[in-house]
């Protein structure tokens, strides 16, 4: 639906409280693969054994080197990519002004974005479950499994494990700058899994218009998405820049 490019940038060259959602399909072009869905991480290993929080507190050690370890791994080398950097761009030319992310990767504030809400927390940090200290995950040393702090209390990452709450805080900012926008891009997510999920339907049930960038068609795709693109985002994103820049310029 590359045809859609254009009114969409359309939507956006006069949007003024734009908002995005994005999931793992905007860090797969970074080398982060997802989750969830075919080639998933939870294909492979069952998340309530390795990512529940009462598997890493019975034994942390395992979670660590089944689950944490490779995640560290990837994220200390991953860079921000063309879907990360459009999101930026369309911040610096004044329509974007928050992003929501269900990913813990930190691509987004890594590539510029100021304004993100992280509703899974970050993997860039650890925290000592003894002091509560925080230590960088790239600052992590591996051999001893699990890391500990300088205080001999072991780390773990500030992401939300199954089985926690989602940061209240984090809930309720979503909530407004959902209910608040004018238009909202939802972005590498198929936006199912709650309660990330309902913030479409908030801007929706607002007035904003959704635009939807993903591979393939998602739920949203038929339900509430004014304007599908199909396509990464990492393709997608620069020929929408690239549209909006065209439509500045123009007298």
């Amino acid at each position: 639906m590359s045809d859609l490019i254009e009114p969409a940038a359309d939507v956006l060259s006069t949007a003024k409280r734009a908002v995005a959602l994005t999931g793992a399909g905007i860090s797969v072009e970074s080398g982060i693969p997802p989750f969830r869905g075919k080639g998933g991480l939870w294909e492979k290993v069952d998340p309530m054994k390795v990512a529940h929080i009462d598997a890493f507190l019975d034994d942390p050690e395992t979670v660590w080197n089944l689950l944490i370890k490779d995640m560290k791994t990837l994220l200390d080398t991953a860079r921000p990519n063309p879907g990360h950097a459009g999101l930026v761009d369309l911040e610096r030319l004044g329509i974007l002004k928050t992003v929501i992310t269900q990913n813990v990767d930190g691509l987004h504030q890594m590539a510029g974005s100021s304004d993100v809400i992280e509703f899974h927390g970050n993997f860039a940090w650890q925290s000592c479950l003894d002091c509560n200290q925080r230590i960088k995950t790239s600052q992590v040393d591996l051999a001893q499994m699990p890391p500990r702090c300088s205080c001999g209390g072991i780390l773990r990452p500030d992401c939300i494990f199954f089985g926690e709450m989602i940061p209240q805080d984090a809930l309720v900012r979503s909530q407004r700058v959902s209910a608040a926008c004018d238009a909202m891009l939802v972005i590498g997510t198929s936006a199912t899994v709650q309660p990330a999920a309902t913030m479409p339907y908030i801007a929706k049930d607002n007035g904003a218009v959704i635009i939807e960038i993903n591979p393939e068609p998602t739920p949203l795709t038929s339900r509430i998405s004014d304007l599908p693109l199909l396509g990464g985002a990492g393709s997608i994103m620069p020929r929408l820049i690239q549209a909006i820049r065209r439509r500045r310029a123009s007298p």
